[in-house]
C-alpha cells in the first residue's frame, strides 16, 4: 500500500483479474512482489511488466530441475555462483509468468531464458505455449543477499 501511495495510487485503483494478475484502473501496467522484508512494484504506461524479488538460498539447488535444465549451469565455479545464477533465472521466469498470466504456463517447458553473464545484469527470454508467444528483456539487481528481476514485454 505504501508503494502504491508513493506512485500516486490507492487500494481502490488496484484490482485483480480471474488469474490473480493485478491491474490498475487507469490502464497502467503493474506487477507486485515481496520476499521476506522486501516488497516491490513496477509500473509502466507503455508495456507489460513483471517483477520478482528472491532471497539467494541454497534451497534453489534442490528445486532447480523443476524450472530449468540445471546441466546448463554446471560450468559455474562454485555453489555460490550457481545459487546466484539459478536465482536470477527463477526471477526472470517468475517475472515473465506474471506478465503472461496464463494458467498452465510451465517455467521448465514454456519459458526460455537466453544465456547471460551475471555481471551484465540483463538477458532476453521467450515464451511459447499453445500458439501464444512473447519476447522479453529481463534486468537484474542484487542487494543484501537478494536478487531482483524485472521483465519488459518487447
Amino acid at each position: 500500500r505504501h508503494l502504491l501511495a508513493q506512485a500516486g495510487y490507492t487500494d481502490a485503483d488496484l484490482y485483480y483479474d480471474e488469474a490473480g494478475k493485478p491491474h490498475l484502473k487507469d490502464g497502467t501496467y503493474i506487477s507486485i512482489t515481496h520476499s521476506f522484508e522486501f516488497t516491490g512494484i513496477i509500473l509502466s504506461k507503455k508495456q507489460e511488466v513483471g517483477i520478482d524479488i528472491e532471497k539467494q538460498r541454497d534451497k534453489i539447488l534442490r528445486i532447480a530441475h523443476r524450472f530449468t535444465p540445471v546441466k546448463e549451469y554446471r560450468t559455474l565455479a562454485n555453489d555460490q555462483a550457481l545459487i546466484r545464477k539459478l536465482t536470477m533465472v527463477w526471477g526472470a521466469k517468475e517475472s515473465i509468468y506474471k506478465i503472461m498470466g496464463i494458467h498452465g504456463l510451465s517455467f521448465l517447458n514454456h519459458i526460455r531464458v537466453s544465456e547471460f553473464d551475471m555481471d551484465e545484469g540483463q538477458t532476453s527470454a521467450g515464451v511459447l505455449i499453445k500458439g501464444i508467444s512473447g519476447k522479453f528483456e529481463v534486468y537484474f539487481m542484487e542487494f543484501e543477499g537478494f536478487t531482483l528481476a524485472y521483465a519488459l514485454s518487447v
